[in-house]
């Protein structure tokens, strides 16, 4: 299934009359990275759940080279807060591949190597809940890619984890990009963006003001705010 070219026009979502964001136009192709970025508030994580589908558009259209439902079913997302459900490590893992039909072994066998990848394979038998933050975060991401999404999003991916956990999940993601999964994801980490974009998406107020390159927009950023924000001034 062919899953890109993902095409944006006039998207906007709205609350209680107040634009959260848009109208954004976008145009994202099927490999790399993209990495949104802006200041707090600026609309990433609205721009995430539209584009993945978890909310709904007030205006505009998100259309892929698929139909909805096929482009649904071939993404996930990784939250910045993720549910765990009221299981073990071991059933977190295993309970996407049970949905989709695997074998309870095979599920079980790809849940051990997920649990490995990111560290968590002397968790296996905890309940899920009892995690730490950082903890729950791993096991999120490899509850995610344990089903092999074409697309995966990513909302502050590592904002509730240490060095080393960060280390260990920025691995787990450039292997994905290896393998050709695409990515998107919203980070406040300057050095976690430029060590995985390949184009960058600046947010403010929830419009796009920058879609370039990632070298080109940390090196020769097109506008003020831009400028201001990879400098660590506040931008309103």
């Amino acid at each position: 299934m062919i899953l890109f070219p993902l095409t944006v026009r006039g998207a906007q979502m709205t609350r209680r009359g107040k634009v959260l964001v848009g109208p954004v136009d976008l145009d994202l192709a099927g490999v790399g990275a993209t990495v949104v970025m802006g200041p707090n508030g600026s609309g990433k994580t609205t721009l995430l759940r539209l584009l993945h589908g978890a909310a709904r558009l007030t205006h505009g259209r998100i259309d892929w080279a698929c139909t909805q439902a096929e482009a649904r079913s071939a993404q996930a997302f990784v939250f910045q807060r993720p549910v765990m459900l009221r299981r073990s490590v071991l059933e977190n893992l295993t309970y996407p591949l049970r949905l989709r039909g695997t074998s309870r072994s095979v599920a079980q066998f790809m849940a051990e190597d997920w649990a490995a990848r990111v560290g968590l394979d002397a968790m296996l038998d905890r309940p899920a809940t009892v995690l730490s933050g950082g903890e729950q975060q791993k096991l999120a991401l490899a509850r995610a890619m344990i089903i092999e999404p074409q697309l995966l999003f990513l909302d502050e991916p590592t904002a509730a984890l240490d060095g080393r956990a960060t280390r260990e999940v920025e691995a787990v993601l450039r292997a994905a990009l290896a393998s050709g999964t695409r990515l998107i994801l919203s980070t406040h980490d300057l050095g976690q963006a430029r060590r995985l974009a390949d184009e960058v998406l600046f947010l403010l107020h929830g419009q796009v003001l920058e879609h370039s390159a990632a070298r080109q927009f940390f090196e020769a950023p097109a506008t003020l705010q831009a400028r201001a924000f990879l400098r660590g001034d506040i931008v309103e």
